[in-house]
C-alpha cells in the first residue's frame, strides 16, 4: 500500500521542489555563511506537502474529468495511474490531497507569524492555485504559468524565511528555477495532447500545436542560460554558476529527438526522460555554483 501511495504522490517529480529549496538555502549561504537548521528542514517539509497535495488533486480531478481512463499512461505522463487501476479509491487520493493541502498551509502560517506578510502572499498564492490547479488553472491555459511562477516563489520563500530580505539573485535563480521546472510539464504534456484537448484543457502545446510547440521548447533552455549570464556577467550570481552550461549538449539532443518524435509515444518517452533529466541537472549544478564559490 506504501508503494502504491508514492506511486500516486509521484515521488520521481518532488525533487524539483527539494531542489528549488535547495538553491534558495544556497544563496542564504553563499550571502550570508549560515543557515537556520530548523528552519530550513520545516520549509523542505511544507513545500513537499504542498508539492505533494497539487499532484494527489490533480490525479482526483484527471480521473474524475475522465482525462486519465482515456490517455496512453507512461512513467513521465498520463498520471500516476493509480485510479484508473483501482489501487484506491478517488475519495481517498481526494483526502490525502487536502490532508497534505492543510498541513503545507499550517506550516506556511507559522512563518507568516514568525516572518510576516511576505510569506503569506506566497502561501496564499499556493493555496489557492494549488487547490484550482486542476479545475481552472490548466483549462485556462495558464500551467505552464503556474509552476514557473511556483518555483520561483519557493527560491525565493525559502531566502526570505531565511533572512528576511528579497535580492536580485534570489530572484533570477527563482526564474531559472521555475523555468526548468515547466519545462518538464511541457514537454510531459505531449503525450495527453488528444486526451486533454478533448477535456477542454489548454496546455501550450494544445494552444500551438505540436509542431510549432517543438519550436517553443527552445524557449525554456534560452531563457535558463541566458539570465545566468548576465547574471554572472553583473556579479549577482558567482562565476561557478556558469556549470550549468554543462548541459547544453543534453538539452540539444532532447530538442532535436522531439522534434523528430513528437508524435510518436513511443520515441517520446526517451526525449521526456532526458528532459527531465537535463532540468533536474541543471538546477542541482545551480545550487553547486553558489555553494562552490565559498569553499
Amino acid at each position: 500500500m506504501i508503494s502504491v501511495w508514492l506511486r500516486v504522490i509521484r515521488v520521481r517529480f518532488l525533487l524539483a521542489s527539494i531542489i528549488a529549496v535547495s538553491v534558495g538555502l544556497a544563496i542564504t549561504w553563499w550571502n550570508t555563511s549560515s543557515i537556520t537548521i530548523f528552519d530550513a528542514i520545516l520549509t523542505i517539509c511544507g513545500v513537499l506537502a504542498l508539492h505533494a497535495s497539487v499532484d494527489l488533486l490533480n490525479d482526483y480531478w484527471d480521473f474524475k474529468r475522465g482525462i486519465d481512463t482515456t490517455t496512453h499512461r507512461t512513467k513521465m505522463s498520463g498520471g500516476s495511474g493509480v485510479l484508473p487501476e483501482g489501487l484506491l479509491k478517488p475519495a481517498q487520493v481526494y483526502a490525502a490531497g487536502i490532508t497534505f493541502l492543510i498541513i503545507g498551509t499550517a506550516i506556511g502560517i507559522y512563518f507568516v507569524a514568525t516572518d510576516g506578510i511576505v510569506i503569506g502572499i506566497i502561501l496564499a498564492f499556493a493555496v489557492i492555485s494549488i487547490y484550482f490547479y486542476s479545475t481552472k488553472i490548466v483549462d485556462w491555459g495558464l500551467a505552464e504559468v503556474f509552476v514557473a511562477i511556483k518555483g520561483s516563489m519557493i527560491v525565493i520563500g525559502t531566502y526570505f524565511v531565511q533572512t528576511s530580505q528579497i535580492t536580485e539573485s534570489t530572484v533570477l535563480a527563482g526564474i531559472v528555477i521555475g523555468v526548468l521546472s515547466s519545462l518538464v510539464l511541457f514537454i510531459t504534456s505531449f503525450p495527453d495532447h488528444d486526451a486533454d484537448k478533448a477535456k477542454g484543457r489548454k496546455t501550450l502545446v494544445i494552444n500551438l500545436g505540436k509542431q510549432k510547440a517543438c519550436t517553443i521548447l527552445w524557449i525554456f533552455p534560452a531563457i535558463t542560460y541566458g539570465i545566468t549570464i548576465i547574471a554572472v556577467i553583473f556579479e549577482i550570481f558567482p562565476v561557478f554558476c556558469l556549470i550549468i552550461l554543462s548541459t547544453v549538449p543534453l538539452i540539444i539532443r532532447s530538442g532535436l529527438k522531439l522534434k523528430q518524435n513528437y508524435d510518436k509515444l513511443t520515441n517520446l518517452i526517451p526525449v521526456m526522460s532526458s528532459t527531465l533529466y537535463f532540468s533536474r541537472i541543471t538546477g542541482v549544478l545551480l545550487v553547486v555554483g553558489f555553494l562552490v564559490n565559498i569553499v
